[in-house]
């Protein structure tokens, strides 16, 4: 573990049974993790901030493959704790075709374990989450932005 990823304990890890949560999206719809199971794999993305430059980079990253995501049969879903208001903001000047989730309070954050950058944002965690609702990848990187999209699809193409 480098300077650059926390040191904090790690949250869930592979085969636990990701925590179901139910969140408003950046138009405001409630969307919840159960939804998905039997169904979808679904790529789960924490991130500090919307619209700060690492999390635009890692944004538009996901933005970038998002084709790939689809063709893999993955729902991509990203978690901040940023207001419903500057989630929308955030997706609608990136153009992000995927759903953003508002965990204001951090309950979902500190549910999934996500951990503290340097004991004080909120970390840069990406969760691979199976069908059956079980992780099956968990990255952590504050500064690695790209490498989130690049391991959560290298997952997914050993799922399929």
């Amino acid at each position: 573990m480098n300077f650059f990823q926390s040191r904090e304990k790690q949250g869930i890890g592979v085969g636990a049974v990701a925590p179901d949560f139910e969140l408003n999206d950046q138009n405001g719809n409630l969307v919840r993790l159960s939804t998905f199971r039997g169904s979808k794999n679904v790529v789960v993305f924490f991130y500090p901030r919307a619209s700060s430059p690492g999390c635009t980079a890692e944004a538009c990253s996901f933005r970038d493959q998002f084709e790939d995501f689809v063709d893999a049969g993955a729902e991509v879903i990203g978690i901040s704790t940023d207001p419903v208001d500057a989630q929308a903001a955030f997706a609608s000047h990136n153009r992000l075709p995927f759903t953003l989730l508002s965990d204001t309070n951090g309950d979902v954050t500190k549910a999934f374990g996500v951990p503290n950058w340097m004991g004080m944002l909120p970390g840069r965690t990406t969760y691979v989450i199976d069908r059956d609702g079980v992780v099956q990848h968990v990255f952590n990187s504050q500064m690695k932005v790209h490498n989130h999209v690049k391991e959560a699809l290298e997952t997914l193409k050993r799922l399929s």
